[in-house]
């Protein structure tokens, strides 16, 4: 253990070292898979000021072995909930001007995502807010609630000029809790208002809701859909993106879209050697005969705490090709795990980034799929208007302070 002063929690089995975590080379143990979940720990995000290491110091209490009959992944322990807090956001729109993204702009009405891709570029986000990119990301979930209001006061600004808004790229917009909580449909009917273009990605089946929204917005070419659809296998998905909809089901949404009038691409995302990777023809075809008419793919990239988040979970779950996958991952980012140069993290670099895109472009020209190349960006503008009702600026007032405020 490192020579500096660490205090140690015994009821816990932890050791506290005051220096910030460091992302490791290697991961640790394979862990036990926990059911509806992707991640298979709770990684601290970079940005802690303690690393915290659990160790057996004989006070801890052993699990009970499963009941007879159980599955050996399934646990006695209660399962872990999801929580969504609510939160008064100050701002609605993220800008980029990335070269590689084919959007400027984008709007996530949520904070994690209740999907549990392990994959997800998103999760270091949860960094920020002092939550570990691990389960804290898939389970600690935070709805704008305001997300509508402000984007009605963005869209009112004398200034403001149109653009294409991508919705879900950070956390998918149609996660679990927007059946409750409507958010996404709330910023849907301000931009149906304002005849704003914008285009949704998503991996749920919940998107099927809107059409009486989103098809008469694509009727006047101001709106698209993306369904991202990473393997056909479901069992697979099942530990890949636990709480996405299955694959059959995302078909079925394809098909759903298409048939409401709104061009549908599909998304294989991330193509992940070994695991998805294989599969790429047949995804193209299946999404084909399901009625999209165009594609875009993306391999694997794991910045930050994505990289032993998914080391984890591919030691837990492929254990007899792990060592293979992170191999040819590396030959993909020019011998590192994740290069982050905007030139070749999204395709990739060498020969087996080259075969790839090889593939991938023979597939959709076969399939009459290469023709759809560059629709999001040919949404139109022109036809904006600015919002008839502009609501005031909403601040959560602090509690307490109110509560002192009345003594005077």
């Amino acid at each position: 253990m490192n020579r500096q002063k660490a205090s140690v929690s015994r009821m816990e089995g932890q050791v506290m070292l005051p220096f910030p975590p460091k992302m490791p080379s290697k991961p640790a143990s394979p862990s036990m898979p926990i059911k509806g979940r992707g991640a298979v720990s709770n990684l601290q995000g970079r940005y802690e000021v303690h690393a915290r290491e659990c160790f057996d110091d004989g006070w801890t209490v052993p699990a009970r072995a499963p009941a007879p009959g159980a599955a050996a992944d399934d646990s006695s322990a209660a399962p872990l909930k999801t929580v969504v807090s609510e939160e008064f956001a100050k701002s609605i729109l993220t800008r980029n001007n990335s070269p590689d993204i084919p959007f400027g702009v984008s709007l996530n009405p949520y904070r994690g995502c209740e999907h549990g891709c392990i994959y997800c570029f998103a999760r270091p986000s949860h960094s920020y807010l002092g939550l570990s990119p691990g389960l804290d990301f898939e389970s600690r979930i935070i709805a704008k609630v305001n997300a509508a209001d402000l984007l009605r006061q963005e869209l009112a600004r004398p200034g403001y000029v149109p653009e294409n808004i991508a919705i879900g790229v950070n956390t998918d917009a149609y996660q679990p809790c927007e059946r409750e909580r409507r958010i996404t449909r709330e910023v849907l009917e301000v931009l149906g208002e304002c005849n704003h273009p914008y285009g949704l990605i998503t991996k749920s089946a919940l998107i099927e809701r809107d059409i009486d929204l989103i098809a008469p917005m694509a009727e006047k070419g101001l709106a698209c859909a993306a369904i991202t659809l990473t393997t056909l296998d479901g069992e697979i998905a099942r530990t890949l993106e636990p709480r996405a909809a299955a694959p059959a089901r995302r078909l079925r949404a394809i098909r759903t879209l298409t048939e409401a009038g709104i061009p549908v691409s599909v998304s294989v995302a991330p193509i992940i050697p070994f695991v998805t990777e294989p599969e790429i023809e047949r995804i193209l075809e299946a999404a084909r005969d399901a009625g999209a008419v165009g594609a875009h793919y993306t391999v694997l990239r794991m910045p930050w705490e994505v990289n032993p988040l998914f080391q984890q979970w591919l030691h837990t779950h492929f254990p007899d090709r792990a060592q293979r996958v992170m191999n040819r991952i590396r030959d993909l980012h020019g011998s590192k795990e994740y290069d982050s140069d905007y030139r070749k993290r999204m395709s990739g670099q060498g020969i087996w980034a080259d075969l790839i895109r090889q593939r991938f472009t023979k597939a959709i020209k076969r399939l009459g799929m290469d023709g759809y190349t560059g629709r999001f960006s040919q949404l139109d503008g022109s036809q904006f208007k600015r919002p008839v009702v502009v609501p005031k600026a909403v601040v959560k007032q602090d509690t307490a302070a109110a509560a002192q405020l009345d003594l005077f």
